[in-house]
């Protein structure tokens, strides 16, 4: 590990937080001794997520939501996630380019990262990228997902508050009644409300959140237009007022640690996955695909094998 490039990322310097999250990102033998030393400085950012339908908006509500942010003296940090190449594993650069105004501005870093296929729409290295930020001293931090539908529900562990945007026109009225949707929202936003179908969006929303089982948090319904800038203070007042009543309430409590305990459960499942890939390739090079193929040798007893393997690692 490079200590005084980490020393540098730790004091606020942009291209040395961009190389550390890059290490982390690559999944470089010097990655874990990163998250080890910058994990105990974490824990006070407000991470958003961002999340919705493609085509909804996203990247120009969040890009209203950061000039207000800096309005209010908070240091911003945005994480774009863009559909994966299959191939590279690399980020398209369309939500940089949509956000370009902000992106060379002191107090806000802007990142883009790729899902790396995650059906949940958000990578392992999100989280992570989640947590430098958090450490390097910055106040919010936005993670705008890749906009998949009913499988983008991981977010809910990464982020404190999940704000769903929806827009009308496009079906919206049927997404948010799909099961998943409704429950990690915190905050919606109905975006675009300068054109037709707006309210009706609202007061569908409306009508599922009253179907639902009641909580604490009755989640906001704001109805925005970037176009006229409206609706994004009101939606800022929420964000707020739901960070409140997660750092003074036991619901929140609770979140707190029902996220730490996916987190945990997360990097677990990789470490396992990492030793048992070792151990599959070595039974790959003895021939044992040929042995399943041929049926002289079952899936189901190569498994438990390689679990034996993986318990005596």
């Amino acid at each position: 590990m490079d200590n005084k490039l980490l020393k540098m990322a730790l004091t606020g310097d942009t291209r040395a937080i961009g190389r550390v999250i890059s290490i982390v990102e690559s999944e470089d033998p010097s990655a874990k001794a990163i998250m080890k030393h910058i994990y105990p400085l974490t824990g006070k950012t407000h991470v958003i997520g961002i999340t919705g339908s493609p085509g909804a908006g996203k990247s120009t509500l969040v890009d209203k939501l950061i000039g207000d942010f800096k309005a209010k003296g908070k240091k911003v940090g945005v994480i774009a996630i863009d559909p994966s190449s299959p191939f590279t594993g690399g980020a398209i650069l369309g939500d940089r380019l949509r956000m370009q105004d902000h992106a060379l501005e002191k107090n806000v870093f802007i990142r883009s990262m790729g899902s790396r296929g995650n059906l949940g729409g958000v990578s392992r290295a999100t989280h992570e990228c989640a947590l430098i930020l958090d450490a390097c001293g910055y106040d919010i931090v936005m993670i705008e997902t890749v906009g998949v539908g009913q499988s983008e529900i991981d977010i809910v562990k990464i982020a404190d508050t999940v704000c769903l945007v929806l827009v009308p026109g496009m079906g919206d009225d049927v997404q948010i009644m799909k099961a998943g949707i409704m429950e990690i929202a915190d905050v919606f936003v109905v975006n675009k409300a300068d054109k037709d179908g707006a309210e009706k969006v609202a007061s569908d929303v409306q009508v599922m959140l009253k179907m639902l089982q009641p909580k604490e948090w009755i989640p906001p319904i704001h109805l925005v237009s970037s176009t006229k800038n409206t609706g994004i203070k009101d939606t800022l007042g929420s964000f707020k007022k739901h960070w409140d009543y997660l750092c003074t309430t036991n619901e929140g409590q609770k979140k707190r640690y029902a996220q730490i305990e996916m987190e945990v459960e997360s990097i677990l499942r990789g470490e396992i996955a990492s030793i048992a890939q070792v151990s599959w390739n070595a039974h790959k090079q003895r021939g044992v695909v040929e042995a399943l193929v041929a049926r002289k040798k079952d899936p189901y007893t190569l498994a438990s094998e390689i679990t034996s393997e993986i318990l005596n690692y």
